[in-house]
C-alpha cells in the first residue's frame, strides 16, 4: 500500500482545504458516533460535543502525534443501558467515568511497567470472543428496532424501512469506492431515512420547531444528579474496559503502520491510553457515551493519506459547533427507529465478526482443547446472559462476567503463550520498500 502523505501529520492545510477535509472526516465519524447515544437513549447532541472535546484532550495528551479521532463506543451499549436501567443516567455517567479511569490506571502501569503484560493477560483467545459476545448480545436489541412499531408490535412497513436501510449499507459497504466506502452507516442512514420519509415515517415538526442555536441538556454530576458510586457499576464497567484496551492497542499498530510511525514508543502507548480515558471522563461529565479511536478513521487516512493533526482537530471543532445547532439535532432524533435498526443489524454483526477476525488472524487453533474451553465459556455465559450474585447486592452478568472468567482460565490452565516478541514492532523491512 503506498501511504506516502499528501499532507502528513504535521502538514497544515490551507483554509479552504482545511474546512472542507475536516468536515469529510467529521462525516465519516458521524453515523456511528450519533448511534450509540441514539440506542443507549443519550442525547446525540452531546455525543458529538463530548466526541470533539475528547479528540482535542487525546491530540493534546499525545502531544499532537497521533491523528486519531474518538468516537462513540459501541462495547459499552448493554452496560451503559444496564446502567441506567438500574440507576438513571446518573449511574451510566458515573459508570462511564469508571471506564475513564481504568483507563488512567493503565495508562499509568503501561508508563512505568511496559506494555507487554496486558497483552500476556488479554491475549486473542480471549479477546476475541468477548468481542463476538459484544456484537451477538445487541442482536436482538437490533432485530426489535427493525421490525416493531413504537408500540412494539411486528409491522412489516417499519421492517420494510430497515431492510432498505440495510440493503443500501451493505451496497455503500461492498461497491462504493474511495471516500464513499469509509462511510456506508451516514449513506445507509440516509437512504433508509428517505424511504421512511416517502411512507409517511418522518415527523418534521421538531426540526421546525427547534431553534438554530440551541443549548444540549447536558447531565451534569452533582448539578443533574447526586454522584453514587456502587460495585455494581464497577462490575458492568471495568471488565469491558479491560477489554476494549485490548481494542485500542490494536488500532495503535494499524494506525501506526498506516501513517509510517511507532505510535507504540513515541509518542508512547501510555500516551494514547490515557488520552482515550481522559476524552471518555470528559464525557461522563457532561453526559455523553465511552469514546474510543475509530477504525472508520483509519480507513479515512488510509484512502485519503491526509493525516493532518490540523485535519483531525478541524473535525473535532466542527463536531462540538453541530452539538449546538439545535436544527441538527432535531433532525438527527427525527430519524426513524427501524432506520436504526436496519443499520444496527450490520454494525453489530461485523463486530462479532471483528472478533472471528481476530481468532483467524492470530491462527488460533481449535484442534487444541485449552482454547476451545476458553472461547465456549466465555461465548456462552456471555450471550446467555449469565449472573453471579455477591455479597452487598453486588451483580456481574453477561459480557463482563464472561471477560472475566476468560481471562481467569486463560491464567490458570496450562499451555499458556506469552506474548509475541515482536507484536509491537513495525515491521521495518516493510517501510524500507516503501520509502526506496
Amino acid at each position: 500500500m503506498n501511504n506516502r502523505p499528501i499532507l502528513d501529520v504535521q502538514d497544515k492545510p490551507k483554509l479552504s482545504q482545511w474546512l472542507t477535509l475536516s468536515i469529510q472526516h467529521l462525516f465519516a465519524m458521524f453515523g456511528a458516533t450519533i448511534l450509540v447515544p441514539y440506542l443507549v437513549g443519550l442525547d446525540p447532541a452531546i455525543a458529538l460535543i463530548s466526541s470533539g472535546l475528547g479528540t482535542l484532550a487525546f491530540l493534546l495528551i499525545t502531544k499532537f502525534q497521533v491523528p486519531a479521532y474518538l468516537g462513540s463506543s459501541f462495547a459499552f451499549i448493554a452496560p451503559v443501558i444496564a446502567a441506567k436501567a438500574a440507576g438513571g443516567p446518573g449511574a451510566a455517567m458515573v459508570g462511564t467515568f469508571i471506564a475513564g479511569l481504568v483507563y488512567g490506571i493503565v495508562a499509568l502501569v503501561i508508563s512505568k511497567a511496559g506494555h507487554r503484560w496486558i497483552m500476556n493477560l488479554l491475549p486473542p483467545i480471549v479477546v476475541g470472543p468477548v468481542i463476538i459476545v459484544i456484537g451477538l448480545a445487541l442482536s436482538g436489541t437490533a432485530v426489535g428496532m427493525a421490525m416493531n412499531n413504537p408500540d412494539g408490535k411486528y409491522s412489516m412497513l417499519h421492517f420494510s424501512v430497515a431492510l432498505v436501510t440495510l440493503a443500501a449499507t451493505i451496497i455503500f459497504s461492498i461497491y462504493a469506492k474511495k471516500m464513499l466506502s469509509i462511510i456506508p452507516i451516514l449513506g445507509g442512514i440516509i437512504v433508509g431515512y428517505i424511504y421512511a420519509l416517502v411512507v409517511g415515517l418522518v415527523d418534521f415538526s421538531p426540526v421546525l420547531k427547534a431553534s438554530w442555536f440551541e443549548m444540549p441538556e447536558f447531565i451534569i454530576p452533582f448539578v443533574s444528579y447526586k454522584v453514587k458510586f456502587t460495585w455494581d457499576l464497577v462490575a458492568l464497567m471495568v471488565p469491558v474496559a479491560v477489554v476494549t484496551l485490548s481494542e485500542h492497542i490494536g488500532h495503535q499498530l494499524v494506525l501506526s503502520k498506516v501513517v509510517g510511525r511507532d505510535y507504540i514508543k513515541e509518542p508512547g502507548l501510555h500516551r494514547s491510553i490515557l488520552g482515550d480515558g481522559t476524552a471518555t471522563m470528559i464525557s461522563a461529565l457532561i453526559g455523553g457515551p465511552p469514546k474510543t479511536t475509530y477504525g472508520e478513521n483509519i480507513g479515512v487516512l488510509a484512502i485519503t493519506r491526509v493525516y493532518s493533526v490540523y485535519v483531525i482537530a478541524g473535525a473535532a471543532v466542527f463536531a462540538i459547533i453541530f452539538g449546538f445547532i439545535g436544527k441538527v439535532t432535531a433532525l438527527i432524533q427525527t430519524i426513524p427507529t427501524p432506520v436504526m435498526g436496519g443499520v444496527s443489524i450490520l454494525l453489530f454483526g461485523i463486530i462479532a465478526s471483528s472478533g472471528l477476525r481476530m481468532l483467524v488472524d492470530s491462527k488460533i487453533d481449535f484442534g487444541d482443547k485449552r482454547n476451545l474451553v476458553i472461547s465456549s465459556v466465555i461465548l456462552v455465559l456471555g450471550i446467555g446472559g449469565a449472573i453471579v450474585k455477591l455479597p452487598f447486592d453486588i451483580q456481574i452478568q453477561g459480557m463482563a462476567l464472561a471477560a472475566i472468567i476468560g481471562v481467569l482460565l486463560n491464567l490458570i490452565l496450562p499451555g499458556r503463550q506469552s506474548a509475541d516478541e515482536n507484536m509491537f514492532e513495525v515491521e521495518q523491512s516493510e517501510k524500507v520498500k516503501k520509502t526506496a
